[in-house]
């Protein structure tokens, strides 16, 4: 073999391991999501579309997300938390425009990671973005309502096409939810609709994340989705009202705090908690804000561990708290050496 073609075997070697330490990067980050495509289907224009992808550190090493980008003017995204520890989670938030643009729509978004290895993620997006049909304001945002309270809001839908497109029902899972149609316009092909939402004095304490689906006399495209969103406040409310402590190894310890509110000053009586990994030590004074430490200690077998949580106060059985606590137990893989 002659010097020339000796020399194009050795570049040949080097750049093949290149390419293979370079998959191996991406294979190693690729792993730490959940999903890496979304499809919004059809929403309408003006509608909140949003997508959260979740990531997890699974490595012995700390994870940093050094940047986002979008290879398309329609999505737009942002890092939800860039530094993770071990079994740690964050987000990669991609948001369809569904003001300025219309029809089907895709993008990639590339996430980069600096640490512990350099390396790229690709997203990909898509969806179909109605013209003829137009939200304002694009979700039902309902805000912070006091439990027991009632609470509505309207939400404008335009119609620009058929003069005898029609709404014909309002959906949603939750039965805590009145919907009311109302038809304020028709003529030269276009329709409008209040479509009004109440929330029953009846719905429990918790956060509201559902869709309200408006279904439409169109063949093609019948259902118009409609992000539907809220949060209900009890007399007491606890943060979060669910507690990760983490993923940890065996025999470590692990203290995080919950915070619990209410609207006048309470004193904590007891706390039920079955599960004896889970420590609580009960604050003495009575005051509106109580940050109450949770310890958890890790046994020897590995699993995830859930424990429901009672908080008793002073102010009687309509001021008692619930949460959730939970833990994995679990020895964390080693990331690969690119």
């Amino acid at each position: 073999m002659n010097s020339k073609a000796f020399g194009s075997r050795i570049l040949f070697s080097i750049a093949l391991a290149l390419v293979g330490a370079t998959a191996g990067a991406q294979d190693w980050a690729l792993k730490m999501f959940d999903a890496t495509s979304h499809d919004f289907q059809t929403v309408a224009r003006g509608a909140k579309a949003v997508h959260h992808f979740k990531i997890k550190n699974i490595y012995q090493e700390p994870a940093h997300i050094s940047g986002v980008r979008s290879s398309c003017g329609c999505t737009t995204a942002q890092i939800i938390k860039p530094d993770l520890k071990t079994f740690e989670t964050g987000e990669i938030v991609a948001e369809l425009n569904t003001r300025a643009f219309n029809g089907f729509r895709t993008a990639t978004v590339t996430v980069t990671l600096d640490a512990p290895f350099p390396a790229e993620v690709q997203l990909n997006v898509s969806g179909f973005i109605r013209s003829d049909v137009v939200l304002q304001p694009g979700s039902i945002d309902l805000g912070t309502v006091d439990v027991g309270e009632p609470a509505e809001k309207t939400l404008s839908v335009s119609y620009a096409g058929r003069d005898d497109w029609k709404i014909v029902d309002a959906k949603t899972t939750d039965p805590h939810f009145q919907v009311e149609l109302r038809e304020t316009s028709r003529g030269s092909g276009r329709v409008a609709y209040d479509v009004l939402v109440r929330l029953m004095k009846n719905a429990p304490p918790g956060y509201i994340k559902d869709q309200l689906i408006l279904v439409t006399n169109d063949v093609k495209s019948a259902d118009i989705p409609v992000e539907l969103e809220g949060r209900v406040l009890s007399a007491l409310t606890v943060s979060p009202a669910s507690l990760f402590m983490g993923a940890v190894r065996p025999g470590q310890k692990v203290t995080k705090q919950l915070v619990i509110r209410g609207k006048k000053p309470f004193k904590i009586m007891a706390v039920d908690c079955k599960n004896e990994c889970f420590a609580i030590e009960l604050p003495t004074e009575s005051k509106s804000v109580h940050l109450t430490p949770i310890v958890f200690t890790a046994g020897d077998k590995p699993g995830k561990i859930t424990c429901p949580i009672r908080i008793h106060t002073d102010q009687g059985e309509d001021a008692v708290a619930k949460c959730t606590v939970f833990a994995e137990v679990v020895e964390p893989a080693e990331a690969p050496n690119p």
